[in-house]
């Protein structure tokens, strides 16, 4: 790596040195830097051509220099010549001016130790393309040797060497000499130019006289450089040392068979022994074959034969020549027009341009860029070309490469980017925003490209703007995401809202939904979907753009609106416009399918939505009930959320172990599968009521302990009241439901046969306190039984609510189920409240636990009363069984049911149904 380091610094080192010492001291460096070594000319490619630019005004320039030490191994007198020789060639090429010929920038400068001139900048010569490398810089650069001529660049390079000899032929009067491919010189665009003017003949008449031309005979003692080189010269300049324009014309035709045989002439001449070599030459040319000319074209040959004829007058003159069938080829032809269009007016040349497109294809890419693409930037300077001029180069940006269209077109098109008349100037760079955006650099773009855009959203003329609305989607996608947020979507809505025309406002709603998918999707519901609610036309085309983007918005798989957008935004603005009036069936029908296709959405994500939440709450309210039913009770809680609780849970639970004081306790939960419909029923309802029962607040007792502690005289009705009691304790204690004792006894009852009206006889002023519902303890109070020792008397039930209405005991007989709704209002406020009729349906299976109520209204028997059997009823005496705690129709709601009827058979009835439902849902 070292050396190769070190071989690359040795290398740059010795160029530097080479050109340092080339130029070093002489005036051309004032006023011009030096650039590398890239070329050789002129005779003997004598001339070293370097780059160099014009320290004013940074123009490129070729920079031609003769390096003296050259001619350090010849005599003083032989430097001399060739020093005089190769000054008279560059002053002879200054003198002159014509596009055939190689234009001088700066005269000839000479020092100590070079001779050199500037001219326009330069390739190389023609000598060096066709593989003569003499002279020049090692290695040979690349650029050189892989050059290739294309025929068209050979056809119309020969037609210019022709053009060249006939200015120099007619409008001078002046033979070259020693035109050679080393006086051919390809310049920076690729034309051929004529230099060499070293040996060039002037007529020695006056110009309105006949031309006459002198030469000098060859001399073979002089330098090579002060001798024209002999294998492009004509015959007779050596055999009868005569020439004239013919001689030049001899010269052109070894060129054009030098150009077709990789730069080898035609005949090798022996410098030494030239006479001879030219006497054995003419024998030739008065026999050439068409052997020797095969590698011509065969379009030109017989114009090559005509030109190496021995005989002068049969050669074509340079005019002639220039109209020969061989240079009517289309590229050449353009390439020539492209050379004399600074004769021609804007009418001529914008009739080519128009005609160009159809050339440049059928063009090489090099001469395109070379040769045509100069031609065309140099028309931006006139505003009234550029429509014509701007296509082609446009064009040919898209054969280019990025770095080639950066570096040859871009920064000719950057003033023109700022120019707004011609408008169609902004027409074609819309038509062409891709290949724009594509090739420019994103400064560039920021700076020149998208501004152009902006104007022509802004512009006054609607044909631009609708072109630009146009446009916009084909290179949405080139375009950097915060100019189009910022600064492109702003103006198209501006544009929308503020234009007067239609097509516009509709353009404009087309573009935003083509580019949708472009942006981002906050964007779309922030700037976009209110945009559409500010539009203030109601035409068709216009409502239909609006339905498009919501369209678009809902449909896309990026974008897509919220259900909420949905239902809050879009639907309350689609619906109205969907019954304008100025829509049609057709139009109408596309309104309806995209708002059901957003309801439908609507109604799948929100019952989606509600399913999971759903499911969420079971197992959430699931989890609760594991944990509340896995303790061994369970705390006081709300008696709502309780009943909430168990029906939402998939457990049940049955409490089957009875407490000493009443309550249940919470059993193991059964397995799912183990329990039949029948079981899980009955076991929900028990744990309801218990659930019920256990929640339910102790009545309050009233004053009852005044009337308890007075005994009053006991008499026959007091025994009677006493034993019934004990027999109805016993029957509480007892693992069988108690009998019913309904009403029906009544008319058994001798005694009580005359009774009107019987209710159950407790007062309004009466409590339920355990001293006094234990009959058999104490000695009732008449007054506490409404006067129940006289038949005649009315008992009051207000105490019972509903009961409280007085009744016959026919009433009571009626086969219909006791309504047992007044005593609801016993209970405290629930929000779902079990009814008494629901409760009294079917009695507490024999294996269930005793109602924790008792204990509530009454102290537990002791095992004697617990033991005992339960004495008959007395049918002497009316409802006995009506007084105590049997008396109340929620603890035994055996005693509603209707005679006849067999035991635990209660129908339900119609309002027992209603609470289940309420209950149930």
């Amino acid at each position: 790596m070292e050396s190769m380091l070190n071989k690359f610094k040795s290398t740059v080192t010795k160029v530097t040195a080479d050109v340092t010492s080339a130029v070093m001291g002489n005036p051309v460096t004032r006023e011009f830097e030096v650039g590398r070594h890239i070329a050789s000319g002129g005779p003997m490619l004598s001339w070293k051509i370097f780059n160099g630019i014009k320290k004013s005004t940074k123009q490129e320039v070729a920079v031609f220099v003769f390096d003296k030490k050259m001619t350090e191994k010849y005599q003083k007198f032989d430097k001399d010549q060739i020093i005089d020789s190769l000054k008279r060639g560059v002053q002879q090429l200054t003198r002159l001016r014509h596009p055939r010929l190689l234009t001088v920038q700066h005269p000839l400068e000479e020092s100590r130790d070079c001779l050199a001139f500037c001219t326009e900048p330069v390739f190389a010569s023609l000598s060096n393309v066709l593989g003569q490398w003499d002279n020049l810089p090692s290695p040979v650069p690349t650029d050189i040797k892989e050059y290739k001529l294309y025929d068209v660049e050979t056809k119309y390079g020969l037609l210019q060497i022709s053009e060249g000899l006939s200015f120099l032929h007619n409008g001078v009067k002046m033979v070259h000499g020693n035109l050679t491919p080393e006086n051919v010189i390809l310049n920076k665009s690729g034309a051929w130019k004529v230099m060499g003017f070293d040996f060039s003949i002037s007529s020695s008449n006056p110009s309105e006289q006949e031309p006459k031309y002198s030469c000098k005979e060859w001399d073979p003692n002089l330098p090579s450089l002060c001798l024209p080189n002999p294998e492009y010269l004509a015959p007779e300049y050596i055999l009868s040392v005569s020439c004239d324009t013919a001689s030049d014309m001899y010269s052109l035709g070894v060129v054009v068979y030098a150009v077709f045989n990789e730069g080898k002439p035609i005949f090798d001449v022996n410098k030494h022994g030239i006479f001879k070599s030219f006497s054995k030459q003419l024998d030739q040319l008065s026999r050439l074959s068409q052997t020797i000319l095969q590698k011509i074209p065969e379009e030109v040959r017989e114009h090559v034969k005509l030109l190496l004829n021995v005989t002068s007058t049969v050669r074509p003159d340079a005019d002639q020549m220039t109209k020969i069938p061989f240079f009517d080829d289309v590229g050449a032809m353009t390439l020539q027009y492209f050379d004399s269009l600074f004769q021609r007016d804007n009418l001529q040349k914008s009739q080519f341009y128009k005609g160009l497109p159809k050339v440049l294809s059928k063009l090489p890419k090099r001469v395109v860029v070379q040769r045509i693409l100069p031609a065309l930037t140099s028309e931006f300077v006139n505003p009234d070309m550029v429509p014509f001029v701007l296509p082609n180069v446009l064009l040919i940006a898209e054969e280019c490469t990025k770095e080639e269209y950066v570096k040859l077109i871009l920064p000719d098109l950057s003033p023109v980017f700022k120019q707004q008349e011609p408008i169609q100037i902004l027409l074609i760079f819309l038509q062409k925003m891709d290949l724009l955006l594509t090739k420019t650099p994103p400064e560039d773009i920021k700076n020149s490209v998208l501004p152009m855009v902006y104007r022509a959203l802004e512009a006054p003329s609607i044909q631009i703007q609708e072109l630009c609305l146009n446009i916009i989607p084909t290179f949405a996608n080139l375009i950097d995401y915060p100019s189009m947020k910022n600064s492109l979507i702003p103006r198209i809505k501006h544009a929308c809202l503020q234009t007067s025309s239609l097509a516009v406002r509709v353009n404009s709603l087309v573009c935003l939904g083509k580019i949708l998918e472009y942006l981002d999707k906050w964007f779309v519901i922030d700037e976009i979907l209110p945009f559409l609610q500010e539009i203030p036309s109601r035409e068709p085309a216009v409502l239909m753009g609006v339905l498009g983007i919501y369209k678009c918005t809902f449909t896309h798989k990026k974008l897509g609106i919220t259900k909420e957008q949905l239902a809050g935004k879009v639907l309350p603005h689609l619906i109205p416009l969907s019954i304008d009036n100025n829509l049609n069936l057709s139009q109408f029908n596309s309104f309806m399918a995209v708002i059901k296709d957003m309801l439908n959405r609507i109604e799948a994500e929100h019952k989606t939505k509600l399913e999971q939440l759903h499911i969420m709450q079971e197992q959430h309210r699931g989890m609760e009930i594991s944990s509340t039913m896995n303790k061994t009770e369970a705390p006081q809680s709300n008696p709502v959320n309780q009943i909430d609780n168990i029906f939402g849970s998939n457990s049940v639970s049955g409490g089957s172990d009875r407490k000493e004081n009443g309550s249940t306790a919470v059993a193991p939960q059964p397995s799912r599968v183990s329990l039949t419909l029948e079981e899980k029923q009955r076991l929900a309802k028990q744990q309801e009521q218990t659930l019920k029962l256990k929640n339910q607040k102790p009545l309050a007792p009233s004053n009852v302990t005044t009337a308890a502690s007075i005994k009053p005289t006991k008499d026959l009705t007091s025994t009677l009241l006493d034993s019934m009691s004990s027999m109805g304790n016993l029957s509480l204690t007892t693992t069988k439901p108690a009998p019913s004792t309904g009403f029906s006894t009544v008319s058994s009852m001798g005694t009580m046969s005359a009774m009107g009206n019987m209710s159950n006889g407790f007062n309004s002023s009466m409590g339920f306190q355990p001293s006094a519902m234990n009959m058999g303890m104490c000695t009732p109070n008449p007054s506490m039984y409404g006067g129940m020792a006289t038949t005649t008397s009315t008992p009051n039930f207000n105490t019972l609510g509903g009961l409280s209405q007085p009744g016959t005991v026919g009433v009571l007989q009626q086969n219909k189920p006791a309504n047992m709704v007044a005593l609801d209002s016993l209970f405290v406020s629930q929000k779902h409240k079990v009814s008494l009729n629901q409760m009294a349906q079917k009695p507490a299976p024999p294996a269930a636990a005793p109602s924790p109520w008792l204990n509530q209204f009454g102290q537990p028997q002791g095992p004697q009363t617990m033991n005992m059997p339960m004495a008959p009823v007395q049918p002497g005496v009316m409802g006995q069984a009506g007084f105590g705690i049997q008396a109340n129709p929620f603890f035994s709601p055996q005693n509603f049911s209707q005679p006849g009827m067999p035991k635990n058979t209660m129908k339900s009835s119609t309002s027992v149904n209603n609470d289940l439902k309420d209950l149930f849902g």
